[in-house]
């Protein structure tokens, strides 16, 4: 049994980033706030949560603090809540990951003049905070029907943008759609370079295997984008979150496994799935 492991499979650079800031401010003395889940992973928040580190789920109770330290997670948020930071002098830590940060000053500088669309998955956090940073009334795009059906509010230029997991060669989809309406657009290709060699590795794996194993939150945009891309080169394509979730019945005509994960899931639990295919199999 050949089984292959994909080398973009886990932790991308800006997760990795915020999640070790978390653990490093552990026993530092202050309490430890995250705004949102740190990471759309389950077993990291659970873990986190045992080290005494407390969501904060809303604007409200973020506006109640009195004491503590907030980190900020990679998917960033709206400029309403950084100035709300300011204005109340909470203590914060902003790992909004670089990539998106780049979005929010796209959105910023650009809504002055132009109308905006933002290609990605609505209500994903990652969205909400990049819709936050524009001064007009910002257009999330999800499907071609969305696009097709997309009208300008008014005669200025249309800058699109796009959630940084978001898949590219939808992404290239939509944006032809967008072309053939005659509009003066601005695109700016924001998808994270480590998201398209992900999904480009994860097909080109799954196009060659007999099953493949996808490891990553339910609630993870870019670990559903992986199954979804997978899952329509490789039948037999599992969709896991960890070990405990991998139910694999192979016959003898199975030659080779396929494995990648998410950006937010970790490598203990990677190497967990990794080394029980490889012993069982």
């Amino acid at each position: 049994m050949e089984i292959e492991l994909a080398t973009t499979a886990g932790f991308c650079f800006g997760v990795k980033r915020a999640v070790d800031k978390v653990y490093e401010q552990i026993g530092k003395g202050k309490k430890i706030y995250t705004y949102g889940p740190i990471i759309h992973n389950d077993e990291v928040v659970k873990d986190l949560k045992e080290h005494g580190v407390e969501i904060l789920g809303s604007e409200e109770e973020l506006r109640t603090l009195t004491h503590g330290i907030v980190v900020l997670r990679s998917h960033g948020v709206s400029k309403h809540i950084m100035d709300l930071l300011d204005e109340k002098k909470i203590e914060y830590i902003d790992m909004t990951c670089p990539f998106v940060k780049r979005i929010h000053e796209t959105v910023y500088r650009e809504s002055e003049h132009a109308n905006i669309v933002i290609i990605g998955n609505s209500g994903h956090p990652e969205v909400e905070g990049i819709k936050g940073w524009s001064r007009v009334s910002a257009t999330v795009i999800e499907t071609a029907d969305e696009a097709i059906q997309y009208q300008r509010p008014d005669e200025k230029p249309v800058c699109i943008v796009s959630q940084t997991t978001f898949n590219y060669n939808k992404f290239q989809e939509l944006v032809e759609i967008f072309a053939k309406k005659g509009y003066d657009i601005n695109i700016v290709n924001t998808i994270c370079d480590a998201t398209r060699k992900r999904q480009t590795e994860a097909k080109e794996i799954a196009s060659k295997t007999d099953v493949m194993i996808v490891i990553g939150d339910q609630q993870s945009s870019n670990s559903r984008k992986l199954f979804e891309i997978c899952q329509k080169e490789c039948k037999k394509t599992c969709f896991i979150q960890t070990l405990k979730d991998l139910e694999l019945t192979l016959d003898d005509s199975v030659r080779k496994i396929g494995i990648t994960a998410g950006a937010s899931t970790p490598n203990n639990i990677i190497e967990e799935v990794q080394n029980y295919v490889r012993i069982n199999f």
